[in-house]
């Protein structure tokens, strides 16, 4: 049997008034405006240094205000007024990824992106967006940072709030969720990174450095070693790093993971740094050194200025040396359809399941008895 174009509209209607599902993709954002700091570093001191720096609460609204002063300087004199491109990037990968989940799901699906530091994409203002436009099926994707557990952690804890505050009466408004955690283990994120470290070498450096002379600072996101408990993301940041290091050592010997650390004092971060990195494999006879950002998808001041000062110190004390700084994934189109491809399976059960009723005053008597 054949179906006819009207029916296949009036089919793809129907499901769309019944079931829809939406994504809600989260990224950290990045300040626009200079004034706005102060109030970024605050909230980025309550939920990311607070489960790691032994840091009393008190004193976080006066050093926000000292670190935005620092903050100032580096994006504004020392980088010419930098605005960072991690907002405008993250709306290019929320569009293309809504686009490519809607040549399979139609209108039933709709993409929404979250800042976890920057209104007016809070997280609980877009939930409330999100809850306005009719949708009770939730998948929570954050996409910026790929070590999961502990920065993405902070995802769920913003979404738990918000769904804390955002309510329509005795029953919960959200039906039904899914959670995607992290892609650092998957063979399509793995393959495209190292196809485009490859493409690199093969465009640019190929015909002027041997491959045992080209090295290669893969790039995680810097972790704490202890985090109050919290696990911090560093098993599946190595995991990353071994996956994408094995797709590439036989023709590239000269290979390190990089930690992009933030300089917290007592804080034990992860090891070698993205400079120290790069200095092994120059002891070792590298004559070049690709840095390539794998623990982050979307390009962001420390992928870009961080790296920039560490090319900068190094250039100087090595001048004879040649230094490429890759970008991030961002919204290559590879990378759209794959991120896209990841949320298929969730969506296909939302929209399937049915939906649970979730009654949050009844939590008051499940209390512990023996």
């Amino acid at each position: 049997m054949v179906a006819t174009p009207e029916k296949l509209d009036h089919t793809h209607e129907h499901l769309s008034s019944q079931e829809r599902v939406a994504v809600l993709l989260m990224g950290y954002g990045e300040v626009e405006s200079y004034e706005d700091f102060a109030n970024y570093n605050e909230q980025a001191l309550n939920l990311l240094t607070a489960k790691f720096a032994p840091v009393p609460t008190w004193i976080y609204p006066p050093l926000a205000r000292l670190l935005a002063l620092f903050d100032r300087h580096e994006w504004g004199h020392t980088h010419h007024d930098f605005i960072s491109p991690h907002n405008a990037i993250f709306e290019k990968q929320r569009a293309g990824i809504e686009k490519n989940l809607q040549e399979k799901w139609g209108d039933r699906v709709q993409v929404f992106k979250a800042f976890n530091f920057c209104a007016p994409f809070l997280p609980d203002q877009v939930l409330t967006e999100i809850r306005e436009a009719g949708f009770d099926k939730l998948l929570i994707y954050p996409l910026l940072v790929v070590d999961s557990i502990f920065t993405s952690g902070i995802a769920i804890e913003q979404v738990n709030n918000a769904l804390s505050q955002v309510t329509n009466g005795e029953e919960h408004w959200v039906k039904a969720q899914r959670y995607i955690p992290s892609f650092y283990n998957e063979p399509a994120y793995i393959n495209l990174m190292a196809h485009l470290v490859e493409e690199k070498i093969n465009a640019d450096l190929a015909n002027t450095y041997l491959p045992s002379q080209i090295g290669i600072v893969l790039m995680n996101h810097g972790c704490p070693h202890k985090a109050k408990g919290f696990t911090s993301g560093i098993t599946e940041s190595q995991i990353l790093y071994d996956l994408v290091r094995d797709k590439l050592i036989n023709r590239y010997p000269l290979i390190s993971v990089g930690w992009l650390n933030h300089d917290t004092p007592l804080i034990d971060w992860t090891q070698p740094n993205a400079e120290q990195a790069a200095k092994n494999l120059i002891q070792l006879g590298a004559k070049v050194i690709v840095f390539m950002p794998i623990g982050f998808a979307t390009e962001n001041h420390e992928t870009l200025l961080d790296v920039h000062h560490i090319i900068h110190d190094l250039e100087k004390k090595h001048p004879d040396l040649g230094y490429v700084q890759m970008a991030c994934v961002n919204d290559d189109p590879q990378f759209l359809a794959v991120a896209a491809q990841w949320a298929n399976a969730h969506i296909a059960e939302l929209l399937s399941e049915d939906s649970v009723a979730v009654n949050p005053q009844l939590a008051s008597g499940h209390h512990h008895h023996h």
